[in-house]
Order: C-alpha cells, then sequence, then structure tokens
C-alpha cells in the first residue's frame, strides 16, 4: 500500500488541509480541531507535510506528536523551489496545501523527531531572550537619535528594564540545561571550545538539535552554512552560503569570530585562507563551517574539544 502524503499549510487562524484522496478542506488552528484531524490521519496512517511557519504550527506539531502522526516540518525555501520546478506560480493557501502533499509523495522526507518538553521550554526561552536584545538594540539606537531629555531618560529606563528581563530569561535558560542531565552535559561539551558560550551552546540545543545525530555536509546545510554551487557551462561561479536556520547561522559566526582569537586551531585555519586571499567575511564563514564540524563531532563521539598548536 502506498504511503498518503497529506499537505497542510499553516496559517495564524486556520489550517488548509490537501488530502490526496478526499481533496481540500479548512480547519480552525485551534487543539480541538487540530487533534480530531490529527487522530483521523494516525488512524489513516498519512504523512502529513508543512512547513515551519514560526510559532503558528506549534499548535499542529503538538497534535501530531500527541497521536504518534509521522509528519515532516520543511523549510519554507526547499518547499517554494519544489513548487518552482513543477511549474507552479501561484501561490495561494490550498494551492501550497496542494504542493505540499505532492512534496511528500515525490521527495519521502524523513520524519521529524518529536521535541522533548525540555527541549521546546529551552527554545521558548532563547526565542524570548533574541527579542528582549533585539528590542534593546532598537532602544539604544533611539537613544543616541534624540538629545530631549524627557525622552533620553524614558529610553534609559527602558533599556535598564529589558538588560533586567534578559538576566531573568538567562537564568531560565540555565536553570532549563540544568535540570536535564542529556542537556547538561552536551551544554558542558559545547562549552569546551573557546568562543561558545551559554547562549551560542543552548541555541545549538534548541535550534539544531541534529547536531551530533548526522554528517558534517547534512549539519552544514542544516544551518545554512554549507556553499552552494553557481556553475554554468565553462563558468565557474563564487560559491555562496544560503537556507537553513538564520539564527543558528548567526550564533556560529559570532562564535568562529571568538574561537578565532582565542584559539590556536581556529585561530590557524582562518588565518590560512586569509593569507590564501580569502576576503574577512568569506575566512570567517569557513571558520563557522569548520567550528560546526568539529561540535558536530564532539557532540557524536561524547568528547572534549581538543586544542591544537598553531602552526
Amino acid at each position: 500500500m502506498d504511503q498518503i502524503y497529506i499537505g497542510v499549510d499553516v496559517a495564524k487562524a486556520w489550517l488548509d488541509i490537501f488530502h490526496p484522496a478526499h481533496g481540500a478542506k479548512r480547519i480552525e488552528n485551534t487543539p480541538l480541531s487540530v487533534r480530531s484531524f490529527a487522530r483521523g490521519a494516525a488512524r489513516e496512517g498519512a504523512w502529513v507535510i508543512f512547513e515551519a511557519s514560526g510559532g503558528y504550527d506549534r499548535v499542529l506539531r503538538d497534535g501530531l506528536e500527541a497521536a504518534q502522526t509521522s509528519f515532516s516540518r520543511v523549510n519554507p525555501r526547499q518547499a517554494r523551489d519544489f513548487a518552482r520546478a513543477m511549474g507552479v506560480i501561484g501561490k495561494t493557501d490550498r494551492v501550497d496545501a496542494r504542493m505540499l502533499a505532492t512534496f511528500g509523495q515525490r521527495l519521502q522526507p524523513t520524519q521529524t523527531p518529536p521535541g522533548s518538553p525540555t527541549r521546546q521550554a529551552l527554545l521558548a526561552q532563547i526565542v524570548r531572550r533574541r527579542q528582549l536584545v533585539e528590542m534593546r538594540k532598537q532602544e539604544v539606537t533611539r537613544l543616541q537619535q534624540t538629545t530631549d531629555c524627557d525622552s533620553r531618560s524614558d529610553i534609559k529606563s527602558l533599556i535598564q528594564l529589558l538588560e533586567r528581563r534578559i538576566e531573568k530569561v538567562e537564568t531560565r535558560i540555565a536553570e532549563i540545561i540544568r535540570s536535564s542531565p542529556e542537556l547538561a552535559e552536551t551544554d558542558r561539551r559545547l562549552r569546551s571550545v573557546p568562543g561558545v558560550g551559554t547562549i551560542v551552546a543552548a541555541t545549538l540545543m534548541a535550534e539544531l538539535p541534529e547536531i551530533g545525530t548526522t554528517d558534517r555536509r547534512k549539519i552544514a546545510a542544516l544551518a545554512g552554512l554549507a556553499p552552494i554551487a553557481r556553475d554554468s557551462g565553462q563558468r565557474n561561479g563564487r560559491r555562496v552560503i544560503g537556507g537553513g536556520r538564520p539564527t543558528v547561522r548567526t550564533v556560529l559566526y559570532l562564535a568562529a569570530l571568538h574561537a578565532s582569537r582565542h584559539s590556536a586551531r581556529f585561530r590557524a585555519f582562518r588565518r590560512k585562507l586569509q593569507e590564501a586571499g580569502k576576503p574577512v567575511k568569506a575566512a570567517l564563514t569557513a571558520t563557522a563551517r569548520k567550528l560546526l564540524s568539529v561540535l558536530n563531532s564532539m557532540v557524536a563521539n561524547g568528547s572534549n574539544f581538543q586544542e591544537v598548536q598553531a602552526t
């Protein structure tokens, strides 16, 4: 019997569902409606395909996990590239749901592993910290743009409030990690690398749970650090990075910057690239990819970081 793939397009208030045998329908994006849909899909042995869509797909994912329904949460860019390859130019919720069902049937993506409650709690705090840091950044910019005394006083008080909230969230992040022996051990291992601090380690554990479970090429692609070829005929285009998970790529880039200053191993790697003519940004990107490869191997092998002498 062929596997049935159901495509689901996620919106804030509703889900558009396409079943290859029953056609299209729309349901509310609420726990009650989603649980009913998930139980039906589980009874049928169907596989659900949907795009990662910020927080809007949380209810759907929770419902599918509770019903033990197989599902794949796919990268929106990958799904859109597939649609273009199929000649689908238009974009509506129902078209997207149908295309996701076809995506599943043609490509048969791997099943998305269930997320543990602890990792979900960690992810929520990492996201909240990122939001607060961005708010603080905006207020600091506003402070630099005004000379009005009352406005500056108000902005400074808000910055102080945001800093206290950030500290509170960071304390909660540390508590969550300590509460899980698995996370605590991975955290200790990751932070054995110079340049990888608590927030970098926590972000990798929350937003890149595949670390240590796949090879270096796949983990680089997931993080958006894999070089993409742009060759045509006799033309060899410049390799660029793209796709993947932008927040993971950003923290790895910053970690690579620190690692290349404080670790002989990564300092030598970056220096060698720059001496060969690589621009600074390209050398740092390659260092970030090298750093991720090392971290991935450490988690997979259960080993700590081993420094080497610079050459």
